[in-house]
């Protein structure tokens, strides 16, 4: 018979870090609301959660890489906004800010020990869909890259616990 492997959203062991760029901070600081809210819910405590902000978007995967190399937390959330405007400087940020924070992830998540880190960066094509996804009629992405990240780290601690690494 398989064995099934899954996260849950039991309150997690361990600390968390949200990555949030100050760029269409109308936007982000939402997602930082309802990331910070949906951690609390799920039993992580105040202490617990640091929240580091820089520039933009595209200097997320830099920050990312940093706070996971520190080896503090068990969860890295990732929180921006990138809207289409009329040239091309859209796709070069949404572009490298996903492949910088896939790569970050791949990596702390094969670090010891390993950390998860989730995606919760909007690109969207106008500013009412941006609104729509921080809060408004879609639900909150920071909040769903959190429910995410919980269960990632706690899928992660089960693994080890199967395997003999440390969570």
């Amino acid at each position: 018979m398989p064995r099934y492997f899954e996260g849950d959203f039991l309150p997690p062991k361990g600390r968390f870090a949200i990555c949030v760029a100050r760029f269409n901070g109308f936007i982000t600081e939402e997602l930082a609301k309802g990331a910070v809210d949906t951690l609390v819910r799920h039993g992580v405590a105040d202490t617990d959660i640091d929240v580091y902000r820089c520039p933009g978007t595209y200097e997320l995967p830099g920050l990312t890489r940093r706070v996971t190399e520190s080896r503090q937390y068990v969860g890295v959330i990732t929180l921006g906004a990138v809207i289409r405007g009329g040239t091309p400087h859209f796709d070069y940020v949404a572009g490298e800010c996903a492949k910088g924070i896939g790569s970050v992830a791949f990596a702390a998540a094969a670090g010891a020990p390993p950390t998860a880190v989730t995606f919760g960066v909007l690109t969207t094509d106008t500013v009412e869909q941006a609104i729509d996804r921080a809060g408004v009629k879609a639900g909150n992405k920071g909040a769903e890259a959190t429910l995410a990240c919980i269960e990632m780290v706690n899928l992660y601690a089960k693994m080890a616990a199967t395997d003999g690494r440390k969570a």
